[in-house]
């Protein structure tokens, strides 16, 4: 299906300008959490000088709010958006929680607190809520499937268009830093004190981020009969369940490899022609490993691959969303970024990411999310 608009907001920029610019110098900017108190030694990626709005509707819809509208400004589609049916289908974590802790504090100090949290989260489904935000007329679709939401909700989007529920899809995901997530995170002891290192032989853990990454798809004759031509589109989408452990993933990777071979067998492509791969690259032990095995097995050890996770933390619902539009944006300046924060190879895994700017040649890229529950997607992205 054709991409003809995406927008983006992450703790690497408010826009795509901005993301670009800071991969293009290796700028990252993690530091202590400033939405909430702490005392968790943990550095987070918030959206640089975001202004929320007056609390009645959850940060994530405001980050979704963002980034749709820069999708829909490059889109074309700003003025005639209501002329097309129009689905919507967002990867969502931390909007599917009631994320409100003074809220369950005041309920069982006292057995009652103001609802108003509870008006926001009950109001607050993310497809619904950009449907009645831009008065769309299309399916909606919420998607939760761990870190491979956003991801799955473009494949969602893509069932739809071919289905022929509706002719343009907003799709990704969205999602916003909290307390919830890094406590539970924490937990599980996954999570950096430091600024994280994907893929790297001495990576300590994630850091977590927020941010929204957007996507509008389309039929083809639909773009056409708007007088735009065809440039980038995702020809093909795998997902495969692992069905081993709830937050670990498989040890031989098979689910992860199944999902890529089923996106590369759907886009009518081999290995040798993925021009770079875009990594889940969580700074996991477990993860890299994983991931770093698979993508040599599938790809070969000279595979050209990052992990964007270094500049905008891991965004949880939002980082497949995100991470296909880097991807995009790769093909698109023909360059990627430098992963940042790997400095060390990992004997291990037998397989590094980029460590500089890398100028890549090719019309074919690969997204990758593995997620808690046994998740994999991989998405291929086309250049015409």
């Amino acid at each position: 299906m054709v991409i003809s608009g995406m927008g983006v907001v992450s703790g690497c920029g408010n826009n795509v300008h901005e993301t670009l610019d800071n991969f293009s110098t290796g700028c990252r900017k993690g530091g202590p959490p400033s939405l909430f108190k702490t005392d968790l030694p943990y550095p987070v990626f918030e959206v640089p000088g975001f202004q929320a709005g007056d609390g009645t509707v959850m940060r994530t819809f405001e980050l979704a709010v963002a980034a749709a509208n820069e999708a829909i400004r490059e889109s074309g589609l700003e003025n005639t958006l209501l002329a097309h049916r129009v689905g919507v289908c967002l990867g969502t974590t931390v909007a599917s929680q009631l994320n409100d802790v003074d809220f369950y504090r005041a309920y069982r100090n006292t057995g009652s607190a103001p609802m108003h949290s509870v008006d926001r989260y009950l109001n607050g489904n993310l497809a619904g809520a950009i449907q009645q935000k831009f008065h769309l007329s299309g399916p909606a679709c919420t998607v939760v499937n761990a870190c491979s939401s956003g991801t799955d909700a473009i494949g969602v989007g893509i069932s739809w268009l071919r289905a022929d529920m509706c002719d343009i899809v907003i799709c990704g995901g969205a999602d916003e830093l909290n307390r919830v997530p890094l406590c539970g995170f924490g937990s599980l002891g996954i999570v950096s004190d430091s600024l994280c290192k994907p893929f790297d032989k001495d990576r300590s853990g994630l850091n977590l981020g927020e941010g929204a990454g957007i996507l509008i798809i389309e039929k083809e004759n639909v773009l056409r009969k708007r007088g735009r031509e065809k440039e980038f589109c995702i020809s093909g989408y795998g997902l495969a369940a692992d069905a081993y452990h709830l937050t670990a993933p498989r040890p031989d990777g098979s689910g992860l490899e199944a999902a890529l071979t089923h996106a590369m067998n759907e886009a009518g492509i081999s290995p040798g022609q993925v021009a770079f791969i875009n990594a889940h690259g969580t700074a996991t032990r477990d993860n890299d490993k994983v991931e770093g095995d698979v993508l040599a097995r599938v790809f070969g050890s000279k595979v050209q691959f990052l992990s964007t996770k270094g500049y905008t933390g891991h965004t949880l619902g939002a980082a497949g969303g995100l991470e296909a539009v880097f991807t995009v944006l790769g093909l698109r300046e023909g360059w990627i970024p430098q992963s940042i924060g790997f400095e060390n190879e990992d004997d291990e895994i037998g397989i590094a990411p980029v460590r500089e700017k890398t100028i890549i040649n090719g019309n074919y890229a690969v997204s990758t999310s593995l997620a808690f529950g046994g998740n994999n997607s991989a998405i291929v992205i086309e250049k015409e």
